[in-house]
């Protein structure tokens, strides 16, 4: 790895000197910093993020704070970091990930240093103790998520309120009368997490709208409870021929729960769900479903925090059409 003394040697200079051609603390003549920045180019030199903020004040690192709390289904959110980070190389941009419970005060704690030049926050919540302090941030940022009040922010996202519509009026449209949703660990409604508090309005307010008989049930996100919250469901509501299911990672339990109590799919009961295509195509029974657009909101959520960087305004909220695609799970009811 080339070093500071590597590139001073090279150019005939002190480090010190190529410290100051870095961060222009002092004046040095244009010939000596000419002479640095051939030997930096020569060499390959690639200063540490720090350096290059003291000579930039920008440290072409954005911060991605999704907070992995209990009820996140990491492999959807690892869609979403993947995303944010190919594109940000696009943009000679790295990513640093923060995982952890990072609330104002860790916020405040990565902005107040030269680390991140802007910041992208997942899994918002809808009166979220942080949204104060990022309006007040002089780092730009980026919601993946709307809060109830999302003034003076930048948000994007799923419309999940229509997604939750969407599922039932193609569940309507197939006659079924009696449905249900089943949706994310308990935990993620009592945080309030915005996305999960959209699909259940989406649901309820067209079930009402359709003259639907609905109820929704969260799901822990095992085997065990799918089965648990299968066998309820059908105790409370009998004539139940249609399901929305907002769990990805208990989509093929459901099923064959569902199964196990003699309902066959989608002959006696119409599923459909929100989640990754790859996972939807790949279950025993292809399930109707509405994609999760990780790739796309992580791509557009660069490109908003590029321009906002480079003070070109956005739009404060950017919500992106579901799609169902129809597949084996959801036929006409029969009964």
């Amino acid at each position: 790895m080339v070093k500071i003394t590597d590139v001073a040697r090279h150019a005939g200079v002190s480090p010190s000197t190529v410290s100051y051609a870095l961060s222009g603390k002092r004046p040095i003549s244009a010939e000596t910093r000419a002479r640095v920045e051939a030997s930096i180019r020569e060499l390959g030199y690639r200063p540490h993020a720090g350096a290059r903020a003291l000579a930039s004040n920008k440290s072409n690192v954005l911060a991605m704070v999704v907070p992995l709390r209990a009820g996140i289904n990491v492999p959807v959110v690892m869609q979403f970091a993947v995303s944010v980070v190919t594109t940000a190389r696009e943009h000679d941009h790295d990513v640093l990930l923060l995982t952890q419970e990072e609330g104002e005060e860790g916020l405040r704690r990565v902005a107040d240093t030269a680390l991140v030049d802007a910041l992208i926050v997942m899994d918002v919540q809808l009166h979220d103790p942080r949204l104060p302090l990022l309006r007040a941030l002089d780092r730009p940022s980026v919601l993946i998520g709307f809060p109830a009040d999302p003034a003076g922010l930048t948000c994007i996202d799923l419309d999940f309120k229509a997604a939750g519509e969407l599922c039932v009026e193609h569940l309507a449209g197939l006659g079924h009368r009696v449905i249900g949703l089943i949706g994310s660990p308990p935990e993620v409604y009592v945080r309030q997490t915005a996305f999960a508090q959209r699909v259940v309005q989406g649901f309820t307010a067209a079930a009402a709208r359709l003259g639907m008989s609905s109820t929704v049930h969260p799901c822990e996100a095992t085997p065990a409870a799918a089965r648990t919250v299968a066998e309820r469901l059908l105790r409370e509501q009998p004539a139940l021929t249609g399901v929305v299911i907002h769990n990805e990672a208990i989509l093929e339990p459901l099923i064959d729960a569902f199964e196990h109590l003699g309902l066959r799919i989608p002959t006696d009961l119409s599923l459909t769900a929100l989640c990754p295509d790859e996972l939807a195509e790949t279950l025993p029974v292809p399930v109707t479903s509405i994609a999760i657009p990780s790739r796309e909101v992580g791509e557009q959520a660069v490109h908003l925090l590029m321009s906002k960087l480079d003070n070109t305004p956005v739009p404060s909220a950017t919500l992106l059409r579901p799609r169902l695609t129809a597949r084996a799970s959801t036929a006409p009811r029969t009964m």
